[in-house]
């Protein structure tokens, strides 16, 4: 048993009771990837990863002797990016380019309520409420379900068991890297693209749960 004293408060912790309880390392290659709008990209998904978060500066409250750090209030997240496997006939490049011109329109504004159509079996009934405020637009807001995707990275264990899963939440993607071909490549190195999302939060959550979960120390 052992105690470690911690500045002038004299607290005591009871280092016993804060070992760890899984001492497995994280493997790399042990994950699923979904992601509710591309499922001809998330079957082939060869790599994401876990995007880092960074707190804003609050400033610093000067003081008489050493100025004093203050934590900030707003996060910021690093992109999501995806690595795929491309399929022979561009069926998924093609899953990502038709979002990404949906959300761009380079044509035409259709293009957009195209995209915006594409998302009406995940919100049903929205857009179509009649409102009856003096005042006020006679229809609903228009639905913007196609707009966003929500996105989930299984974590699984040496055995392949799903053991906790990161909820990504309103996903859209910002870019998409080229395809190189060429004729006097050596060996047959498969084609892979990378596609970088932008989104609100991310989560972790027990499997299966429909609650997620802050874990503090």
């Amino acid at each position: 048993w052992i105690r470690i004293l911690i500045n002038s408060n004299m607290t005591t912790i009871n280092s016993l009771s804060r070992q760890p309880t899984k001492l497995d390392y994280a493997s790399p290659t042990q994950f699923k990837f979904s992601i509710q709008k591309l499922p001809k990209v998330e079957y082939f998904c060869t790599s994401v990863n876990v995007p880092g978060i960074e707190l804003s500066s609050g400033g610093i409250q000067g003081t008489m002797l050493k100025d004093i750090p203050l934590p900030g209030n707003k996060l910021t997240y690093e992109p999501l990016q995806m690595r795929f496997l491309v399929d022979e006939n561009l069926e998924n490049f093609q899953e990502i380019h038709g979002w990404l011109v949906g959300l761009g329109y380079p044509r035409d504004h259709t293009e957009f309520q195209n995209l915006l159509a594409s998302g009406t079996d995940r919100f049903p009934g929205r857009g179509t409420a009649v409102k009856t405020e003096p005042g006020k637009d006679r229809n609903a807001t228009a639905d913007t379900g196609g707009t966003y995707s929500d996105a989930t990275l299984t974590v699984l264990s040496s055995k392949n068991n799903a053991q906790v899963e990161i909820r990504f939440r309103d996903v859209y993607p910002t870019g998409l890297t080229g395809l190189q071909y060429d004729q006097q490549a050596g060996d047959v190195d498969y084609l892979t693209a990378t596609v970088s999302f932008q989104y609100l939060v991310y989560d972790f959550a027990s499997v299966g749960s429909s609650t997620t979960t802050v874990t503090t120390s």
